[in-house]
């Protein structure tokens, strides 16, 4: 009986530990990694292939596709507003590297057309944070599908006339080849930071060149999960061509400047909008930016070490 009882005991002892094994061993876990797959180590508000709206930073994680309808809109000075509308669709590919295809559609003063062509290739030559500012290269291919609209700065000769007639002329977009520098960096939980370093150069037509830089300052402080970021973002542009390359003729220089905002509706879907004000005479008086983006796919399996980012989000 004492024996029978002893072992009751035991067994009821042996229950109530495994119990309270299995309770420690089932209690729900706070997450706080990664919403979408990590680039190679790199937090996802540098696994995106766009950080802003007129800057690209990292590459994207192999497998995934991201997808971007961008607006932009230009104020002109010296004419009437320009807008134009591009599809983007990019491809993260393994060893750090991506492959993406724009097409551009432009409408300006009542005529809408198919503007250009391109394909894009980058590589990041190194994981996340293993080289200071994690510079990437960038090369992309520009095909001229419709015509120059209008000049890049103001006209030479004012006439009531003269933006008709330079529609009238009908000048084919030339073919363009442009290479980039990216650069991008966390300095702290609350601090994002990417620029861009551009050469393009046209390979036909009156061979224009653009030769700039446009960076730009984000903080994904307001809403947990990187919900919502605010931020600011310039860029530089001079620009010459054959005729202004000649002896006493001056490039044509933009900046534009001004806010910047992200919002996530859902962790794969993205908005950013930038109303930009120029400040030099050859630039619009307002660029506005808007770009609706989605990303998808992309295997943790496939990279080189685990998501760095140790963020509450």
């Amino acid at each position: 009986m004492l024996v029978a009882l002893s072992l009751g005991l035991l067994g009821c002892l042996a229950a109530n530990q495994s119990i309270h094994a299995q309770t420690e061993t089932t209690e729900p876990l706070v997450v706080t990694g990664e919403e979408v797959p990590s680039a190679y180590g790199a937090t996802p508000g540098f696994s995106r292939s766009r950080f802003s709206n007129l800057v690209n930073a990292y590459v994207l994680p192999p497998g995934a596709v991201y997808a971007g309808l961008i607006y932009e809109g230009d104020a002109l000075h010296f004419n009437r507003p320009d807008h134009t509308f591009t599809q983007e669709v990019e491809i993260g590919l393994p060893y750090r590297f991506g492959v993406a295809f724009e097409n551009g559609v432009e409408t300006f003063r009542g005529r809408t057309q198919d503007r250009s062509f391109s394909i894009e290739a980058r590589y990041a030559l190194a994981d996340w944070n293993k080289i200071p500012l994690n510079p990437t290269l960038f090369v992309e291919g520009k095909f001229g599908i419709g015509d120059i609209l209008h000049d890049e700065g103001p006209p030479a000769a004012a006439g009531p006339g003269e933006a008709q007639a330079f529609l009238a002329q009908h000048k084919p977009l030339p073919d363009a080849i442009e290479v980039r520098l990216l650069l991008a960096q966390d300095f702290s939980e609350n601090i994002e930071w990417a620029a861009n370093g551009f050469c393009e150069q046209e390979v036909g037509g009156d061979r224009g060149r653009e030769i700039g830089f446009a960076q730009s300052l984000m903080f994904p402080i307001i809403l947990p999960q990187e919900r919502l970021k605010v931020g600011a973002e310039m860029q530089f542009t001079s620009f010459t061509d054959v005729g202004l390359r000649q002896p006493g003729e001056s490039p044509s220089f933009r900046v534009v400047i001004g806010p910047t905002i992200a919002w996530k509706p859902s962790k794969n879907t993205r908005l950013d909008v930038s109303p930009l004000f120029g400040v030099t005479r050859d630039s619009p008086a307002a660029s506005v930016f808007v770009v609706f983006s989605m990303l998808f796919g992309g295997s943790e399996r496939e990279q080189a070490e685990a998501p760095a980012s140790t963020r509450n989000r």
